[in-house]
């Protein structure tokens, strides 16, 4: 039997459009600009499983969520790319090569630039996530369960750490209640707050 170990409270940490299994699982799925359900993977060992449209936030939010529950050792990228972005192909050289001046070394698309990631949960994700799959282009859902299952079945167990956490990055309902607070504060104050 594997190590297991609780994730961070709340897990997943960073909201976003994605449906969630049993969060011991050890394999997350990104199904790049695909929408292919997820229900079969989620119960053939993925602990999470959605669309990653973006070569930047995407991968900002996948750290966070993955990195928060130390029992995610594989990421599964599949599904069609997404044009312009090449936001799988930009996953796969983040956990290869990582960054260099917040560029995602080697990514082809507009924008691989990671401003919201320091450098130890860069780090971090790279140790935690033994191996990254690149089915990139594969949507047939039989395919994509059999990996899964095949990659559950190589558990490592747990990463031996805690959970960790990424403060500089908020959840969307921290963003809509910055928001909300924006709209109150009178206009002229306004443009020293957009300038930090």
């Amino acid at each position: 039997m594997v190590n297991k170990v609780k994730p961070a409270e709340g897990w997943p940490v960073i909201k976003g459009e994605y449906e969630v299994g049993n969060p011991e699982n050890p394999v997350a799925v990104s199904t790049c600009g695909s929408h292919v359900k997820g229900a079969s993977q989620l119960t053939a060992g993925a602990a999470i499983t959605g669309p990653q449209k973006t070569e930047n936030l995407g991968i900002e939010k996948i750290v966070a969520n993955v990195i928060s529950n130390p029992n995610i050792r594989f990421l599964l990228v599949t599904g069609a790319e997404v044009k312009g972005h090449i936001s799988g192909e930009a996953m796969v050289m983040f956990h290869k090569n990582g960054i260099r001046d917040n560029r995602v070394v080697g990514a082809t698309g507009a924008i691989p630039y990671i401003e919201n990631l320091p450098d130890e949960a860069v780090k971090r994700f790279q140790t935690q996530v033994v191996e990254v799959v690149n089915m990139i282009g594969i949507e047939d859902e039989d395919a994509i369960v059999a990996k899964v299952k095949e990659l559950a079945a190589k558990d490592p167990g747990a990463l031996s750490t805690e959970p960790a956490i990424i403060p500089e990055l908020e959840t969307e309902e921290d963003a809509e209640e910055d928001v909300e607070i924006a709209v109150h504060i009178p206009r002229r104050t306004r443009p020293a707050i957009l300038a930090c």
